[in-house]
This record gives C-alpha cells, sequence and structure tokens, in this order.
C-alpha cells in the first residue's frame, strides 16, 4: 500500500446514498421478479496481499492459531497445514460494509475456539453505521454480533495501534475494548454479548492528526488504542488484577489498574511527548515494553523511543535501540520471544526511505542489533535475504540506486510478532503484504534469516474497474494502490502489476472491443503521467501525454476499433484523441467530470453521464449531444456500459434510495431507456458469453432483486434473475465494477472494496427458472437428486460443514426439503441458506425463501456449523422428501 490511501469506493458509496431524481417514466411492466438459485464456487483472482496489515495476533494456548486483521478486508485465520490465510468475514453484506473493516482483534487463550473482532471502517459519515464486536466460538467460520452505540475506524489514522480488544486471559469472560472518538474503555463481562462503559476511566484520549481537517477523517480522536493484562496476576477463572491500558495522549500514555478494572491510575513516571504505540507485557520477565511515536500512524512519524517498565518496581528505563535525535521515525511494531524472556523485537514503522528497519535485542533491551545496517553509506549489509518468487510484483518493479533496494523489507511495518511456540517464526505485515520467517533465530547466531511472503489467501485490494477481453488475457484490473494487474492464469499471481507508468492507484480501463491487444488505463500519480496504452493486451505499456490541467485518472473509453479514446480526468473536462494520446482536444456539448464509455460495435459513437443526463457524441467524441430522456439517476453514482458488438445496445445501474435507483436499458443509444421493475436497486451490470440456446448475451449485476441484495445473473435479457451468490459470500459493498467472461459461460468477475477480485464458476446448469418462486411451505418437491456432504473444517469439539443438493431430475423445484440423520449423535449449532431442524440425530434443511427455485440440472448449497464427540462421521443417505438421493 502507498501512501495515500484511495477512498474512491467510499466515496462513490457516499455520493449515492445522497443523491435523488424523481421517478424514471419508462418501465418494463411486463417483466417478472423471478428468483432462482445456482450454486457457484467462489474464488479470488490471485494478487496475494495488496494491503495495509496492522495486526496479526497469535493464540498464547494452542500452536499455529493465528489471526490477521486488515483495515478495509476483513479478517483471516492461518491455516497451518497449507500455509495460507481463510478469510472469516465474507459473510458481512452491503448494508454492513463497514464491518469489513477490522480495528482489532482477540483471539481467547482459555477457549482457542474463541475469536472476536472490533469492527468499522470509518468514524466520520463516511461510514453510516456504527461499529460492532463480532464474536465466534468456532473460530470465525460463523459469528453472531453486538451493535456498539459508537463507530470505530479500522481505516482511520491510528490504527495500526493496539491491540484495542483483549481477553482476561485468567477470567476469558471478561473483555475490554478501546474506543476512539472520545468514547473512552469499554468492558464485557459475558463474553462479548453486552459492552458497558468503564465510567471511571480517567482519560479518553485527545489525540488528532490533523484538528483542522473538517471532514471529521484526521480531526477524530484516537482515543485509547490498547489493553494489555498482566496474566500473573490471576489465577483461573478469578479476573487478572493488573490491566495496562494505553491512551493517544502525548502527556498521559499508560494507565494500570491493579484491582482487575476497579480503580484506574496514570502510571507514574511515564515518558512524555510521545504516544505509546504498543504495550507488550513479558509476564515472565516482569517486564512492559512500549513502543512510541511523536505521531499516530500509520503514514506520519518523525521521532520514536523504544522503554521498558518494570512491573515489580515501578522503574522506567529507555531502551531505544537509536538515539531519539538519530530518529526521523517512529516506533510500532513490537514483540517479544515468549520462549526466551528478554527477546524484544521493534520496527522503525515509518522509515518510509530508504526502508523500514527492525530492531532486534537478547538482553531486555539493553543492547540491539539491526535488520540492516550501513557498510559504508549508501551501502547496505543485510541480515537477511528475501525471497519474493511467490509474489514477484513486491519489487514495484523498480531498479532502485543504494541505499534503496527492491524489494523492500516493508513500510508501514506497524504489526510484528513471534511465535509464542516457535522462537525461529516471525510474521509482520506492510502496507502490501505479511512477510514472514522460520529460520529467525540465525539473526543471533551471525548467519543470515530469510524472508519470503506469508501472504497466500489474504487479499486486500479495492477494485476500481475490471475488464475481461474476448482474446488474450482474462481478465483486467484496476486497483488501489497496487494499479492493476494482467492475469493470464486466474489461479497464480501475475509477475509484475502494471508498469511504465506505475499508478498509484488506477480509476479506469477499457480495450478495444474488436482488437482486444488496444488497452487503456488512467490513474492517480504524484508526478507523471495520468494515462497508458497497450498494444500486446495490457502485457507492456507506454505513457501518454496529459492535456493541461489534468490532476487524476477519472474514466476513460477506448473506440471499438482501438483507433480513438475519449477521457474524462480529474481536474479539467473531457477530451479526445485518434491515435494514443499525443495531443488531445476538448469535447464539447458534455460537462467536465462525466463518466465516459465507448459504444462496442460503431467506433464513432461514445456515451456520457453527469448528474442525471446521458450524453451520445456520434464523431469520434468531438462533440457530444444531451438525450432528451428523462429519469435516469439525479446523481453520479451510476454505472453504465454498451453491449459487445450491439450497436446503441446499453444498460445503465446506479442511483439513490431517495430517488431514481435501478437497471435501465437503451437500445436506440441512449436516447430512450426502459426501467426494468424486476430490479429494485443496482450498482454495476456487465456482459458475459451467452447461456446455451440463449440469442442475448448473460447479464451479470450487483443488484438488490426480490428484496435481496447480491450478485444476479440473467440469461434472458432481464426478463428473469438467478442470485448466484449466497449469504456466506458477500464481500461488503461490490458496487464498483462487475464483468461476465466472453468465453466461459457462467463465469462473472466482481469488484470487492477490500477483498481483491472475486471471480465464479456456476457448478449446475444454465439459465433459470421462469416461474415466480412459491411460498416455501409448499408441498417438497420429488425427483431425482444428488448431495455432496463435505466438512470443510473442523476443531476441537466443533466442526464446519457445507451440503450441495443438485436436482438431476428433469422438471424445476419450486421448493425443497432434505433430511438426513447423523450417525454419531452430532448437533447443528448455526445454519446459512437454509433453516433447520433437529429432532435427536435427525436433521431437516429446508429451503430459504430466495432459493426455493432449483431449475433442473442446477444446485443449491448451504451450510451450518455443528459439535461432535469422539467420531464426525459423515451421513450416508439423504432424502428429497420421500425420494432418496445419490450421495457423492
Amino acid at each position: 500500500m502507498r501512501r495515500t490511501r484511495i477512498l474512491t469506493a467510499v466515496l462513490a458509496l457516499a455520493a449515492g446514498l445522497l443523491a435523488g431524481t424523481p421517478p424514471a417514466l419508462a418501465a418494463d411492466s411486463s417483466a417478472k421478479v423471478s428468483l432462482a438459485a445456482d450454486t457457484y464456487t467462489w474464488k479470488n483472482a490471485r494478487i496475494d496481499g495488496g494491503g495495509f496489515v496492522p495486526g496479526i495476533v497469535f493464540n498464547r494456548s494452542e500452536k499455529n492459531l493465528a489471526y490477521a486483521r486488515t483495515d478495509i478486508g476483513g479478517a483471516y485465520r492461518w491455516q497451518e497445514s497449507s500455509k495460507t490465510w481463510t478469510p472469516l468475514l465474507d459473510s458481512v453484506g452491503w448494508d454492513d460494509w463497514g464491518h469489513t473493516g477490522v480495528v482489532s482483534l482477540a483471539s481467547d487463550s482459555v477457549d482457542p475456539n474463541k475469536v472476536y473482532a472490533a469492527v468499522g471502517t470509518y468514524t466520520n459519515s463516511w461510514d453510516p453505521k456504527n461499529g460492532a464486536v463480532m464474536r465466534s466460538s468456532n473460530r470465525g467460520a460463523s459469528w453472531q454480533k453486538t451493535d456498539l452505540p459508537f463507530k470505530l475506524g479500522g481505516n482511520m489514522p491510528g490504527r495500526g495501534m493496539g491491540e484495542r480488544l483483549a481477553v482476561d486471559p485468567n477470567k476469558n469472560s471478561v473483555l475490554y475494548l478501546g474506543a476512539p472518538s472520545g468514547k473512552g474503555l469499554w468492558r464485557s463481562t459475558d463474553s462479548g454479548v453486552s459492552w458497558s462503559q468503564v465510567a471511571n476511566f480517567p482519560n479518553v484520549g485527545n489525540y488528532q492528526q490533523d484538528p483542522s481537517d473538517t471532514s471529521g477523517y484526521a480531526s477524530d480522536n484516537q482515543g485509547v488504542v490498547w489493553v494489555t493484562f498482566d496474566e500473573s496476576t490471576g489465577t483461573s477463572g478469578n479476573a487478572t488484577r493488573a490491566i495496562y491500558v494505553g491512551v493517544a495522549d502525548l502527556q498521559n500514555s499508560v494507565y494500570r489498574s491493579t484491582d482487575a478494572g476497579a480503580t484506574w491510575t496514570r502510571l507514574a513516571g511515564q515518558p512524555t511527548g510521545h504516544l505509546a504505540h504498543k504495550g507488550v507485557l513479558d509476564a515472565a520477565g516482569g517486564s512492559l515494553y512500549l513502543s512510541y511515536s511523536d505521531k499516530g500512524g500509520p503514514y506520519d512519524g518523525g521521532k520514536g523511543q523504544v522503554w521498558r517498565y518494570a512491573t515489580a518496581t515501578g522503574t522506567w528505563t529507555n531502551i531505544s535501540p537509536v538515539a531519539e535525535a538519530d530518529t526521523y521515525y517512529g516506533f510500532s511494531g513490537l514483540t517479544v520471544d515468549r520462549q526466551k524472556p528478554g527477546t524484544v523485537m521493534a520496527t522503525a514503522y515509518s522509515s518510509w526511505w530508504p526502508d523500514t528497519q527492525i530492531f532486534r535485542s537478547t538482553d531486555s533491551g539493553a543492547t540491539w542489533t539491526r535488520a540492516w545496517d550501513y557498510t559504508s553509506y549508501p551501502n547496505r549489509a543485510n541480515r537477511y535475504t528475501m525471497d519474493v518468487s511467490s509474489s514477484p510484483w513486491l519489487t514495484w518493479g523498480a531498479n532502485p540506486s543504494p541505499p534503496e533496494q527492491a524489494p523492500k523489507l516493508g513500510w508501514m511495518t506497524e504489526s510484528l510478532e513471534i511465535d509464542p511456540f516457535d522462537s525461529n517464526r516471525m510474521m509482520y505485515g506492510t502496507g502490501a503484504t505479511v512477510y514472514g520467517t522460520e529460520n529467525l533465530t540465525n539473526w543471533d547466531s551471525g548467519g543470515q534469516f530469510t524472508i519470503k511472503p506469508m501472504v497466500q489467501g489474504l487479499e486486500e485490494t479495492a477494485v476500481n474497474d475490471l475488464a475481461s477481453p474476448p482474446s488474450g488475457a482474462p481478465l483486467l484490473s484496476a486497483l488501489g494502490d497496487v494499479g492493476g494487474f494482467r492475469h493470464t492464469d486466474l489461479a497464480k499471481v501475475p509477475s509484475m502489476m502494471f508498469t511504465s507508468p506505475n499508478f498509484t492507484t488506477t480509476t479506469s480501463l477499457d480495450f478495444a472491443e474488436t482488437n482486444a491487444n488496444t488497452v487503456v488505463r488512467v490513474g492517480n500519480l504524484d508526478s507523471g503521467p495520468h494515462i497508458a496504452f497497450s498494444t500486446d493486451n495490457g502485457a507492456n505499456w507506454f505513457s501518454g501525454t496529459d492535456p493541461s490541467g489534468v490532476s487524476g485518472g477519472g474514466t476513460v473509453a477506448a473506440a471499438s476499433d482501438g483507433g480513438r479514446f475519449v477521457w474524462s480526468p480529474d481536474g479539467t473536462g473531457v477530451q479526445y484523441t485518434t491515435g494514443f494520446g499525443s495531443s488531445w482536444s476538448a469535447s464539447s456539448g458534455i460537462p467536465a467530470g462525466a463518466i465516459v464509455e465507448s459504444d462496442r460495435a460503431d467506433a464513432t459513437t461514445f456515451y456520457g453521464f453527469k448528474s442525471g443526463k446521458f450524453y451520445v457524441s456520434t464523431d469520434g467524441g468531438a462533440t457530444f449531444t444531451a438525450s432528451a430522456a428523462t429519469g435516469l439517476p439525479s446523481g453520479d453514482s451510476v454505472r453504465f456500459k454498451s453491449l459487445p458488438g450491439g450497436k446503441g445496445d446499453v444498460w445503465l445501474a446506479g442511483g439513490a434510495t431517495d430517488g431514481a435507483y435501478g437497471l435501465w436499458h437503451s437500445t436506440d443509444g441512449g436516447a430512450s431507456w426502459t426501467k426494468l421493475s424486476n430490479v429494485d436497486q443496482a450498482d454495476a451490470i456487465g456482459f458475459g458469453k451467452a447461456a446455451t440456446g440463449a440469442s442475448y448475451q448473460t447479464l451479470y449485476t450487483s443488484a438488490k432483486i426480490g428484496g435481496v441484495r447480491g450478485i444476479f445473473r440473467s440469461t434472458d435479457k432481464g426478463a428473469t434473475w438467478t442470485r448466484i451468490n449466497d449469504d456466506a459470500h458477500q464481500w461488503g459493498w461490490t458496487g464498483a465494477a462487475i464483468t461476465g467472461d466472453p468465453r466461459v459461460y457462467g463465469r462473472v468477475y466482481v469488484s470487492t472494496n477490500g477483498r481483491g477480485v472475486i471471480y465464479g464458476d456456476t457448478s449446475g446448469g444454465g439459465g433459470t427458472d421462469p416461474t415466480d418462486p412459491t411460498d416455501p411451505t409448499d408441498p417438497t418437491p420429488t425427483g431425482a437428486c444428488a448431495v455432496t456432504y463435505k466438512i470443510t473444517n473442523q476443531w476441537s469439539g466443533g466442526f464446519q460443514a457445507d451440503v450441495q443438493l443438485s436436482n438431476t431430475g428433469s422438471s424445476a423445484w419450486t421448493g425443497w426439503s432434505l433430511g438426513w440423520a447423523f450417525p454419531n449423535a452430532q448437533t447443528i449449532s448455526q445454519t446459512w441458506n437454509a433453516e433447520s431442524a433437529q429432532s435427536g440425530s435427525t436433521v431437516t434443511a429446508k429451503n430459504v425463501g430466495w432459493n426455493a427455485n432449483v431449475a433442473a440440472g442446477s444446485s443449491v448449497s448451504f451450510g451450518f456449523t455443528g459439535s461432535w464427540s469422539g467420531t464426525n462421521g459423515k451421513p450416508t443417505a439423504f432424502k428429497l422428501g420421500d425420494q432418496a438421493c445419490t450421495v457423492a
């Protein structure tokens, strides 16, 4: 992640919520709401990382149990067997999109099955909802949620401090949460179910990154920032007596309670003038270690210190690895070796140039060594080697001059953890990945330790645009912070992001429909051009020339034959060019800031949209004329696309809840529009390969249809819709972009705001059931069926299972009920995408409203968590009503 976090998706959403317009005049009254269900397999187009990982948490009582939190992309659990991360918050839905920002994580050392996440993305108006504490008793396989009376900021300044959330290691029903925005310290005594403010905690914090910021982003009080327990001051089942709390206050950073939270005092003799980013307690050594910075981070910080506090005597010792006068950075990342008391490590998190620094001491901070040192400036000697072959783009394609190196050791290194069971394993988060080593102690013997990405499965990019050309690479992406990628294999990490130039954020991209080798992208860059072209399908790039006044990428469109381009950049008006942008001319008749797209059949036709008006150019972008059509969304939270090969065939999605909102279709190049009456809301539209026998390309949309938010597919021009995702796969906000694959029927690429590029493939037959959904209490259908039962996760006393029910008969189901018996007295605790009932060992699972219809040849899936003891055998027989199903 780069120095500036781009908030385009959030701001687009905010614009959508504020926009409004009168209802559309034309509506398709013949279309019916018909929600069938299809079973999809969902995966990430692999990038591996891409964003800031501010927190890594190891469980202290179970080996190999670790979690990571991201600022906008949810939480993850480490899978030791595969050395990968499993996403845990994909079930967060559209309305709760802010809950994909994780400000803190806590893993219960008394009961390792329990994990907690404090969620919420912004404390200002950008996030309309309050924060919440999510709790899981099955390691994040499923969650329950308690809403809080204040907001949390997983993507706010100071998010690398922490952890704000902590479980009492002696009495695990007790948790503490440090709140931002002056809300103080909060406590739960019932395992996170309910929370109350600790009324007598004396300091709610006062530090603001920038008090003059009127947006509320940088001016928020960063509040209470970490909680840590001295487990040696409690016994099992009794609350820990000594609790330390860090506060964002330059003069009063650390407080302590010695009576289990009944009373609190400022820790006497503490250093002032800095914020304590972390407080890590080494109970075996009797020391509280603290890393300090003069700023809250994660981007800023110019001075820092590291201190040790003796918990028995109250003695403070400055153990800074570098004299403060010689720092140009703050300290944040901090960890101790639980196997070797006195071994401590810290990071210079805000050392952007020439690199971050990691410090290590084996004598409680009396002396330190560094991950790298200067030999004779600018040459460096490293104690480590780096192997980024699994994520080669981490070099950024750079060839820097010493003392910089590529790849860098990192930046924004606020999370650093030594495995409490393995002194050789250490992980740390950066602004772009998770790095780690498994031979750390080589550092102490004078050898080199090896650093590699330990990030597979953790995907944290914000997606602004997607394209799937009819030839060449199947996927091109426009991403925040890391620019974008050309995926020739979705299961492999691309060798490099887009370079020449390397945009900090790519805002829009397009290809020529009849000449897919021609590709254009636009984006943001601190200095340099904001547009680039490729003539080999995005494999290599060259810069274009900016028109005067350009300050940001905006949107761009390529003519269907690649002979000309229209660009609507930030900072100036809409422009057009022939060739590859060596010179530009201003377009007339269209306002600055309009969204632009091309007709995918006529190379001289381009379209634009701005503030409720649709614009058309038939002379290659030189002049635009406003359509007379009315009733389109009045705001700018709109995305529209022209159908490949269909002249004048345009689909438009967007709007806001207080005005026109939905999906519109034009067959005359935007002169008139028909609003689909069976779509409540829509935010993105895309096209893919037509279904077998279908005469029109498949439509995909991120929408609300039939009262249900989700990802939908239509094979009949929008007459009926199939929901293709499920409640376990929602990914928060998915409104930026969507596209089908023109070569693979059923494949769809979905943008997320922090979970990367998701793609799905259908495992059922094509098409939808054209009948209206029936009441789920209708008689259960009979007919041929097949069941696949898979245990997807298992732990001591608990498990998670997925069930796929396939209609292998010749007629559609309009409601279903599946029964089975557990062989070992297992008990279901929670079900999703179905309603379940259990009597003894017998279970019945019925459809919910949206997945009642299952077409012949299609499938439906649901999942559940449960408990077991002794043996967790799979059921061997399933019945659909009275019909026995084949068991796969």
